[in-house]
């Protein structure tokens, strides 16, 4: 890479600036995340191509000449040292993810909506008991712990887990940390994931956890195996981690849209717009995931005359740039738009590895905006509030979001 690096700033102080300094610098430019370079791409047409192309591996073992170099002492270590499908490559990867896919079947996930608005419905009995005139903050009150909670109830997990593993996650999203904090972060994450093996050895139930464990006691051991005990461990790592903070992000951004920009949120009561167009414009406007490390090439991939990516070269999908890239949005891709035409987005992936969460996430987020807007129809920002980003390069949401609440309406 002979090109000017951009220096990622791992606070996402100023996400727009920086999504739109990517989106100048052309379909791919060097960047420098937490020290280690790579190829951040934020056209998204390129983007997609890249995603499904057999020569972009996220096998690091395999496929990243640096791996050896440069993970002991990265502090997004957790992002590529694991080995489950979101790291794996071709067979692998189809291995790992049969296993996993059988969790996020339509069979599964369809009757979850009853229970993901009972679940909104109790948050919100919660919040209506606030004193009227008192700000309460609705990432730490709703979109915090309803994914949580689903993916919980998906998981098996048992609720004295569910605090442990909401802290270290967010932990394994903030890219402040040195690389000692995120080793020890990520030491307390494989410990509650033991605790939850072994307690699910003992009491088998019918969720994804002891699914998981029945393949990996029950089909044999070697190569006949469905999956190791480390391939386990980092799969369910890989699920609580992507089906929580993800998921809490796009409510988390839904609310604040809608709340600063009052004529969409009109669009959608007067029955211009459906809450799934919220959502869809949502993740375009502001993907939760602003950047996801990393990918590698595994032959040289020759994007023009000037730009080629060389073997081995780390590659970064900036989902968050591809998301507004006036390639395809044009000039009005920083504008949030609930009647938006074109409803296409990469926020969850594209190819082998589009996320199998995707339809789960969507029906949590449609459901909690939903709802959250009919219970409390005057909902706004509290005074003086000042939505700050989560301190994170790959996280995209706010620290905070405080609202006043105003009461429901009588009838409600």
């Amino acid at each position: 890479m002979d090109r000017p690096r951009l220096v990622l700033d791992p606070t996402g102080r100023d996400r727009d600036a920086e999504t739109a300094e990517l989106c100048a610098r052309g379909p791919a430019t060097p960047v420098d995340i937490l020290g280690v370079e790579a190829w951040a791409v934020a056209d998204p047409g390129l983007l997609e191509l890249l995603l499904k192309d057999p020569r972009v591996s996220k096998d690091g073992h395999q496929h990243w000449p640096d791996f050896p170099r440069v993970v002991p002492a990265w502090p997004l270590a957790v992002w590529v040292a694991p080995r489950n499908m979101f790291t794996a490559h071709g067979a692998d990867h189809r291995r790992l993810r049969r296993l996993v896919g059988t969790a996020f079947t339509a069979r599964r996930i369809g009757p979850l909506a009853a229970r993901i608005e009972q679940l909104t419905d109790a948050l919100l009995d919660g919040l209506a008991a606030t004193p009227p005139g008192v700000p309460v903050d609705l990432r730490e009150r709703l979109a915090h712990p309803l994914p949580i909670q689903v993916i919980g109830r998906l998981m098996g997990l048992p609720d004295d887990l569910e605090a442990g593993f909401r802290r270290t996650v967010d932990r394994v999203f903030s890219t402040t940390l040195t690389p000692a904090e995120s080793e020890a972060n990520t030491a307390a994450f494989y410990a509650m994931l033991d605790r939850l093996i072994a307690s699910k050895r003992r009491h088998p139930g019918d969720d994804m956890t002891s699914q998981l464990i029945a393949a990996r006691d029950t089909e044999g051991e070697g190569e006949a195996a469905a999956l190791t005990e480390q391939e386990l461990r980092d799969t369910l790592l890989l699920v609580v981690s992507a089906g929580y903070e993800t998921t809490v992000n796009l409510i988390d951004n839904g609310i604040a849209l809608l709340l600063t920009h009052p004529d969409q949120l009109a669009e959608v009561r007067a029955g211009r717009a459906r809450w799934s167009d919220v959502v869809e414009e949502a993740l375009r406007h502001d993907a939760p995931v602003a950047h996801l490390p990393l990918r590698y090439a595994v032959e040289d991939i020759r994007l023009s005359d000037e730009v080629t990516i060389r073997r081995g070269e780390a590659v970064l999908a900036s989902y968050a740039a591809a998301g507004r890239h006036p390639c395809r949005y044009g000039d009005t891709g920083d504008a949030f738009d609930v009647t938006r035409p074109v409803k296409d987005h990469l926020a969850f992936g594209h190819g082998p590895h589009f996320c199998l969460g995707a339809p789960l996430a969507r029906m949590e987020a449609e459901t909690a905006l939903r709802r959250l807007f009919e219970r409390f129809p005057d909902l706004a920002l509290a005074p003086g509030a000042e939505l700050a980003p989560v301190a994170s390069l790959i996280s995209n949401g706010h620290r905070s979001l405080p609202v006043l609440l105003a009461g429901p309406r009588v009838g409600n």
